[in-house]
């Protein structure tokens, strides 16, 4: 059998929609649309948090708001991303001051003017990030309740361009407390900030259904592979740098194992269109030759509508993989009959 195929061979045999029994969890994964249908909500309770600086919390509890559903509007509007977050939990402690007697941290933040303090109630804390608050993909659909957490963060994203700490770990961006109550400014500022920031919730979708496809190729393989095989999701090898004596370990999506032969394997479906095919198109051929040098063997896992527009790159990476398939079982199953057959050579 023929494993390296062309361009025209894989297009034949795809599927390019994701298939039915992942469309329950795609749906799940997908950030964009669950913030679209909770807007009006979220925008009504902006609109009614004028009159003092944690009335939102009031408004919120009142209209029976997921806590991290509103957190992550919040996040998108204010542009303050995973890698922010993650940025304020290990440099919290040198941002805000702590109170010598109670040696609990605050804030001095602005609202209508007026100066308010804020002492922290749970903050800071290790390992802050997204999935510690359930912002992102499955956890979004979670409907979470107020706890300590969630009221420091939602203060912090609210007023953090008022303290005089504004310069700090992008708290610049943290501005949306300054037109609580203003309904005409609110409209517009949203409106325009949805505009520009939607690429969070793009990055945030990518990721998760990047996830679901390669989670989806493991169970086929576990299927139709022996069980001595080892399958591992973003598996690493110990790849010599061609030209020097370096080697650097090289992650894969997944990669199969049996002693010392070792198949990595690469998946993209994506029904709309994005860099990510670019990007593994661009490391493909040097992939391949530092696979061949230690005579492993690379193979792709390519489909979707959105990568089919980028033929180029599609086409690349036919060139310089050992063996490419689609996305259906069968197809899947195909690059099981490749990995035995490379195996029990």
């Amino acid at each position: 059998m023929n494993y390296q195929r062309s361009f025209e061979d894989l297009e034949f045999n795809a599927i390019k929609w994701w298939p039915q029994e992942l469309s329950a969890t795609v749906a799940e994964a997908s950030v964009l649309p669950i913030l679209i249908s909770s807007q009006d909500l979220f925008i009504s309770a902006l609109k009614l948090s004028g009159n003092h600086p944690e009335q939102i919390f009031d408004v919120i509890s009142a209209a029976k708001i997921p806590i991290n559903l509103f957190l992550k509007h919040l996040v998108v509007l204010a542009d303050y991303g995973g890698e922010m977050i993650k940025r304020l939990g290990k440099e919290f402690q040198e941002i805000f001051p702590q109170d010598d007697s109670t040696l609990e941290y605050y804030m001095n933040y602005t609202f209508k003017g007026e100066q308010y303090t804020y002492t922290f109630k749970n903050l800071p804390i290790k390992g802050l990030d997204n999935s510690k608050l359930a912002i992102d993909g499955k956890a979004i659909v979670e409907k979470k309740s107020l706890s300590n957490l969630y009221y420091d963060m939602i203060m912090i994203l609210l007023y953090g361009s008022t303290t005089e700490q504004f310069n700090l770990a992008g708290l610049e961006k943290c501005e949306i407390g300054t037109i609580l109550g203003k309904n005409e400014i609110i409209d517009t500022y949203i409106t325009q900030k949805y505009l520009y920031v939607s690429r969070i919730t793009n990055g945030a979708n990518t990721n998760s259904l990047g996830q679901i496809a390669q989670t989806y190729v493991c169970g086929i393989l576990s299927k139709y592979l022996p069980k001595e095989y080892i399958i591992t999701r973003n598996g690493k090898i110990l790849l010599s740098d061609l030209g020097n004596q370096d080697s650097t370990k090289t992650s894969f999506d997944i990669l199969v194992e049996l002693a010392d032969k070792k198949v990595g394997i690469e998946v993209s479906f994506q029904v709309t269109t994005n860099s990510t095919i670019e990007r593994k198109a661009g490391q493909a051929r040097d992939r391949q030759n530092r696979m061949h040098a230690q005579n492993y063997w690379i193979a792709y896992v390519i489909d979707g509508a959105g990568n089919f527009e980028r033929s180029a790159a599609v086409r690349t990476i036919c060139r310089y993989s050992d063996c490419t398939v689609a996305y259906s079982e069968g197809e899947i199953a195909v690059l099981a009959k490749f990995i035995q057959e490379k195996f029990n050579a």
